[in-house]
């Protein structure tokens, strides 16, 4: 009878799920989207890692091989390295939200991205651009318009389902967030106190230094040279109908893309310590964290905490346009709007224990 008891006792504590298996580094899980599409998920475990750059880095990035413009702020956005931890584990989508699993959202729900709203506009490629310099002037290649969107970006190139998708603002990322949420829920499929969202700053750069503790340029290490075939970035390929490539610094071999490459293109060269892909250049990625010029912090940042607002987002880790020395693991900027979209903008989720933050239109 004894026996009987204890073995029913251990029969009922294995089906527990409180007493579930705690994941393991480097598990994985796929969320189903529906209509065939899924999302990767790859396990990542508390950890410290350190935020910022040195001197010497930032000397590199606006240097010769970086090629990022020297003598501007952005690389003071990033701080000295200084120590920080993530103190809970949390799951990291393996790529970018890609166009066909963001697709699958709106088929679902009807939803309509700030760009694609009355009076929304985007930022896209201007194919009239030719140069730099004209007349002693800076002409840059991009332009506001009113008639494009995650669905048309203005590439002018065939728009494949598993290439990031872009021209979402940050407003649209956490819907598609709270959707995938609900979803997950809904099937039973979600973890109680736990939530699929954008991650914090601190998380998405514990995430992209792969586990290294090292303040290293790149998730790999400090040489260029050994990014050939990991990542997506201004390098010596062609533009769309010309026979020259972007301008400036760029990386010293062909990555087959002028713009975008599909997500995890470049397979497990592509992929860091985590298993993650696409960590740097590809699109800049947008984190939940409202932008600090002094440097990113431990915890989650708002523009005022009493109120959990967020009204300029910071985006981290370089695109397929970016010079060298602005696709870094350190790279910070901070999104004009929760509403701006731009074709060089993307993001990747995070499933954890939950954090509010509220978009509020940025105050002039």
């Amino acid at each position: 009878m004894k026996t009987l008891l204890l073995l029913t006792v251990l029969s009922l504590f294995c089906l527990c799920p409180a007493h579930a298996a705690e994941p393991q580094p480097g598990d994985t899980k796929k969320l189903d989207l529906g209509n065939d599409v899924s999302l990767d998920l790859v396990y990542i475990a508390p950890g410290k890692f350190l935020m910022g750059s040195t001197p010497e880095e930032k000397n590199w990035a606006t240097g010769i091989e970086g090629g990022a413009q020297p003598g501007t702020v952005r690389e003071m956005y990033e701080g000295e390295p200084r120590p920080m931890r993530v103190s809970e584990g949390f799951w990291m989508g393996r790529t970018e939200v890609t166009r066909g699993q963001f697709r699958q959202f709106v088929e679902e729900t009807g939803y309509v991205t700030d760009a694609e709203k009355p009076g929304g506009m985007t930022q896209v490629f201007d194919h009239q651009w030719d140069r730099y310099y004209r007349d002693g002037t800076i002409v840059h290649p991009w332009k506001s318009v009113s008639d494009k969107s995650w669905r048309d970006p203005g590439f002018e190139l065939p728009q494949k389902d598993d290439y990031p998708v872009v021209c979402v603002s940050y407003q649209d990322m956490k819907a598609f967030c709270r959707w995938l949420t609900g979803k997950e829920a809904r099937a039973g499929q979600l973890a109680e106190g736990a939530e699929i969202r954008l991650p914090t700053e601190a998380e998405w750069a514990y995430a992209c230094r792969g586990g290294s503790q090292e303040s290293h340029y790149f998730w790999w290490g400090n040489d260029l040279m050994e990014g050939k075939g990991r990542l997506n970035i201004s390098a010596i390929d062609f533009l769309p109908g010309r026979d020259t490539v972007w301008p400036l610094a760029n990386a010293p071999w062909s990555d087959g893309f002028a713009f975008l490459s599909p997500v995890d293109h470049y397979g497990e060269k592509g992929r860091n310590g985590f298993g993650l892909a696409d960590m740097c250049g590809g699109v800049w990625e947008f984190v939940l964290d409202d932008f600090d010029p002094t440097g990113g912090h431990e915890q989650l940042h708002y523009q005022d905490k009493a109120k959990l607002t967020v009204s300029r987002p910071v985006c981290r880790g370089g695109n397929y346009f970016d010079v060298p020395g602005n696709a870094r693991c350190a790279v910070r900027l901070g999104i004009a709007s929760v509403s701006y979209s731009d074709s060089r903008d993307g993001f990747r989720i995070c499933l954890g224990t939950p954090k509010e933050t509220v978009p509020v239109p940025r105050t002039p």
